[in-house]
């Protein structure tokens, strides 16, 4: 059986190199939508599957409220949730915390296209659990 903590550890580590690229490539200021764009052409390239616009369901007490849309999902395992945003939100954590609980995901990202690159891991025991850590660089 594959070791999944290697495996989501190599997944981001690619994804945040990608993520430096396009940053370093397009710098700041754009919207979005172009950074994702930019980061789902680099992330491929790098020989991942990528899920745009990915729903997640988000449920209470067993009965489906709504559906989540994910900036993207990165191999079937990683959550990578993208910022453009001259500061990042205090809300922007907590986001991307609440998208691992509505998903059988324990791994997260996000990447704020800021004045300066900024990443933020975040990591969930699931099935929709608690923290069990995080780091931030």
């Amino acid at each position: 059986m594959p070791d999944l903590a290697a495996i989501d550890e190599a997944i981001s580590h690619s994804v945040i190199g990608a993520f430096i690229e396009v940053y370093n490539t397009l710098g700041e200021g754009f919207l979005e939508h172009v950074y994702a764009l930019a980061l789902e052409q680099e992330i491929r390239g790098r020989g991942h599957e990528v899920a745009r616009e990915f729903a997640a369901p988000v449920t209470y007490r067993g009965r489906q409220l709504a559906i989540q849309r994910l900036d993207m999902v990165v191999d079937g395992r990683v959550v990578v949730e993208i910022k453009a945003t001259l500061e990042l939100h205090p809300t922007a954590k907590r986001q991307l915390f609440n998208y691992l609980r509505a998903t059988n995901l324990e791994v997260g990202l996000l990447l704020h296209f800021g004045p300066k690159p900024r990443e933020y891991r975040q990591i969930s025991t699931n099935p929709r659990g608690g923290a069990r850590g995080q780091r931030e660089p």
